[in-house]
């Protein structure tokens, strides 16, 4: 079964896994990336205007093999 690492990094922050992932397939892989951006989402604080996150999912090998993308940006639209 491969190995994934799933790297994050917030813009200033970036946290490179060292454990790793046992995943039968692409739809496992996928599945456990948006379940861990949906728990940094679920964590996201409402000060910032703009919060980014990125994460890097690597092969056992280094290699890059996804790249997804969060991000929450809040403006006002009523001029205040």
């Amino acid at each position: 079964m491969p190995r994934y690492f799933i790297d994050l990094h917030d813009g200033i922050h970036f946290v490179k896994e060292t454990e790793g992932f046992d995943l039968s397939d692409d739809a496992a892989l996928r599945g456990k990336l948006v379940r861990i951006l949906s728990k940094i989402a679920q964590g996201l604080a409402p000060v910032p205007e703009r919060q980014d996150y990125l994460a890097l999912v690597r092969e056992a090998g280094g290699r890059v093999v996804l790249r997804a993308r969060l991000s929450l940006d809040i403006e006002r639209v009523d001029g205040t």
